[in-house]
């Protein structure tokens, strides 16, 4: 817990509002303008990239025994280097995957289970973290954030019957490799929100 400043849990019909440089890193926009659509078997969440018609999806899910995608939406994902890359965010009954949206190769796969909680900061940012204890954290932008929270909430309780914390903050840290703690932190300026993530 002292690794954050805040400790608010997500009320059930709370709003929530939609890697060396140390400075503002700019507003992520992650949906390239592309709606999905689809549901059907391998599908029946909010699925922005119609995962059922992309075989190489599907093969991936198929291997790891996954069917249900509970989301699935193009994401900012932010290096331990401090670049941005762009990634597909799959969330599932079981797991968390990220892949490439040029080869849909599998970069990560994270078990539901390995996930401590979510940190965000509440405000009109597009910014969240995946907390995992285990294994490094995961810092991401999409202007659909209160959906993979949604998601990620809805997971975790029908999986294991436990609640996933979010907390709240202006400020946050987060693990961007095994020894390298970075802190996002958010201010409210005239015209939008001011963010900076720093090396601790």
């Amino acid at each position: 817990m002292s690794r954050f400043q805040s400790n608010r849990r997500l009320e059930k019909n709370q709003p929530v509002y939609d890697d060396d440089e140390e400075n503002a890193s700019p507003e992520a926009r992650d949906n390239d303008g592309e709606k999905g659509g689809g549901q059907n078997d391998a599908s029946s969440g909010r699925d922005y990239v119609n995962v059922p018609s992309q075989p190489y999806i599907m093969k991936i899910l198929s291997k790891q025994g996954d069917r249900n995608v509970l989301f699935a939406d193009r994401v900012m994902k932010f290096t331990g280097s401090g670049k941005m890359k762009k990634r597909i965010l799959l969330i599932t009954e079981f797991a968390i995957y990220i892949l490439d949206p040029d080869t849909y190769a599998l970069k990560r796969r994270i078990a539901l289970a390995a996930v401590e909680k979510l940190c965000l900061s509440g405000l009109g940012d597009h910014f969240f973290a995946i907390i995992i204890p285990t294994e490094y954290d995961i810092l991401m932008a999409s202007t659909r954030k209160s959906e993979i929270v949604s998601a990620l909430l809805e997971a975790t309780k029908s999986a294991s019957d436990y609640e996933l914390d979010v907390l709240y903050s202006t400020r946050f840290e987060y693990h961007a490799a095994a020894d390298l703690v970075k802190e996002v932190q958010f201010e409210e300026v005239e015209g939008g929100i001011k963010t900076r993530i720093l090396r601790k």
